[in-house]
């Protein structure tokens, strides 16, 4: 899927599935957490979070500050899903990624940037600091692939995520 020249769209996620994303990023601190979402849509009708599904940071460099989702689960994901193997089995896919920043912004970093190949999945981002979630965001490769874009991140109930948990 190539996304549109203009990116758009929003990710709607549960509360529940945010709460998993968020005690694992709390839980990882100071290291980096990271998993991948399931669900469904795209950049231009928006995307539908339907799973968490949480990795081993298996990054080879210092876990504080990069991420690596175990290939394996990520391979266990897609033949479940039919991305490869016998093909596809429902409108479910993966959809992108989340991984903290343990005491930054939840803003993309230049190391996410360099790590950015698939213009089609979306980023998830937990700001963490002092060992608590502050702020959660979305973001998508821009079409050039030169920067991220964020998106608005809405509960399903589609109404705005806070952007500090503590407040909420």
């Amino acid at each position: 899927m190539t996304p549109p020249s203009t990116p758009g769209g929003e990710i709607r996620i549960s509360a529940p599935l945010l709460g998993l994303i968020s005690d694992a990023a709390e839980a990882a601190f100071p290291a980096e957490c990271c998993g991948l979402l399931a669900g469904h849509g795209n950049h231009t009708a928006g995307f539908v979070v339907t799973r968490v599904i949480p990795s081993d940071n298996v990054a080879e460099t210092d876990h504080h500050d990069s991420f690596e989702v175990d290939p394996q689960i990520r391979f266990d994901l897609m033949r479940e899903l039919g991305e490869i193997g016998d093909g596809p089995k429902s409108d479910e896919r993966m959809i992108g990624h989340y991984h903290s920043h343990p005491n930054h912004p939840s803003e993309p970093s230049a190391r996410d940037l360099a790590k950015a190949f698939e213009p089609d999945l979306v980023w998830v981002i937990v700001g963490v600091k002092t060992g608590k979630t502050d702020k959660i965001t979305a973001h998508i490769l821009h079409p050039q692939d030169t920067t991220f874009q964020e998106i608005p991140l809405l509960e399903e109930a589609r109404t705005a995520y806070p952007a500090d948990l503590e407040d909420s």
